[in-house]
Order: structure tokens, then C-alpha cells, then sequence
């Protein structure tokens, strides 16, 4: 009996090489063929991942900057309202001033006019010729009370109109008379019969009556 036909003792009965967990070359290369497809697809998938993160980061930036935008318009927008606002009060402020400037004139104007027959009255008074001592204290006293009268309207920011020795002004003066003398200048006042009052040398209480000459 030749030694090919004793059986192998150190080999286990019924198992081969492969059983044995020894793999052969050409196994270990078919492996090796097997895992490359599948390393090369691992990072096919990773560089999609981080090419779909990078886009979605800039998605994330585009938004934001969108957002700021928006935020910018609405602030500019708000802006605007706010100096309109701020535009209008100011308008309004002052048309409420002007308004009540116009009212408080228009009242002073209207009780002064009222109280001028008064002042008219104390100044004839006044310009009368007392023959007695008590005549001669109560054309005192009236010319008191006259006195008190002007520093009120002075106070109140009215006051005579200027009339004898100046040039008829219709914006002042009402001409009840009209006379030709040389010896005055043309258009010039020569006489005062009532005397006339301005408020603030704007607003004419009443107009001075006068005589005119030439």
C-alpha cells in the first residue's frame, strides 16, 4: 500500500480547505473585487450629502438675507409714516396757533371797538374848560380815568392812528371832507373829527375821520 492511498490524519474527516477557514487566493481576490463598488458608492453617497447640505445652507442664507430685506423695506416704510405724522402735527400746531392768534385778536379787537364811544366821551370831557375849583378836580378826575383807559389799550397792544400833518392812507383813514388849500400838501391831513385805533399796527379797529386837503 502506497502512502496517496493512506488518509490524511491530520485532516478532519469530511472537511475540505475551504471548511477550515482557509480562503484561497483566487477567493480572497474575488473578495477584493466585490468591495470596491461598494467603497467607491460610500463616497458617491457622502459627497451627495455634503453637496446637499452646502445647498441647503445657501437656501438658508438666501432666506435670511430676504428676510433682512423685508425688515429693512417695512422700517423705511414706518420711517416715512412717522415724519408724515411728525409733519402733520407740526402743520397742524402751528394752524392751531394761527387759529387762536386770529380768535384772541378778533376778541380784542370787538370789546376795544365797543368801549371806544367811552374813550371818546372821556376825552370830550377832558377837553372842556372847568370855571369852578370843583369843576376844576372832576375834569382832573376824568382825565385820571382817560389816562388809565390809554394805558389799557397800550397794554393791550392798541393804539391811536396818526392823522393831522400825515398823507391820507385809505387803509387808515376815512375822508368826510375834502377842502383846496395851497398852503398844505397835497392829500394831507388837516383835520381830525374822530380819532381812529389799530391793534398791533396790523388790524384797524377803527378808521380816523378826517378832512383832506387838495
Amino acid at each position: 500500500m502506497s502512502n496517496k492511498d493512506l488518509p490524511d490524519l491530520n485532516q478532519p474527516e469530511g472537511k475540505t480547505a475551504e471548511d477550515s477557514g482557509m480562503e484561497s487566493p483566487l477567493a480572497r481576490e474575488e473578495s477584493a473585487q466585490s468591495g470596491e463598488p461598494q467603497d467607491t458608492k460610500a463616497a458617491e453617497e457622502t459627497a451627495e450629502g455634503d453637496s446637499a447640505g452646502a445647498g441647503s445652507l445657501k437656501d438658508e442664507i438666501s432666506a435670511l438675507k430676504q428676510a433682512l430685506e423685508n425688515k429693512k423695506n417695512e422700517m423705511n416704510e414706518l420711517l416715512e409714516k412717522a415724519q408724515r405724522l411728525a409733519a402733520e402735527y407740526d402743520n397742524y400746531r402751528k394752524r392751531t396757533n394761527r387759529e387762536k392768534e386770529r380768535l384772541y385778536s378778533d376778541s380784542v379787537c370787538d370789546v376795544v371797538f365797543r368801549f371806544l364811544p367811552v374813550v371818546d366821551n372821556l376825552e370830550r370831557a377832558a377837553a372842556a374848560e372847568a370855571e369852578t375849583q370843583e369843576g376844576k378836580s372832576l375834569m382832573e378826575g376824568i382825565g385820571m380815568i382817560l389816562r388809565q383807559m390809554s394805558d389799557i389799550l397800550e397794554k393791550l397792544g392798541v393804539k391811536p392812528i396818526e392823522a393831522v400833518g400825515k398823507t391820507f392812507d385809505p387803509e387808515l383813514h376815512n375822508a368826510v371832507m375834502h377842502v383846496e388849500d395851497e398852503s398844505y400838501g397835497p392829500g394831507e391831513i388837516i383835520e381830525e373829527f374822530q380819532k381812529g385805533y389799530i391793534y398791533k399796527d396790523e388790524i384797524v379797529i377803527r378808521h380816523s375821520m378826517v378832512k383832506v386837503a387838495n
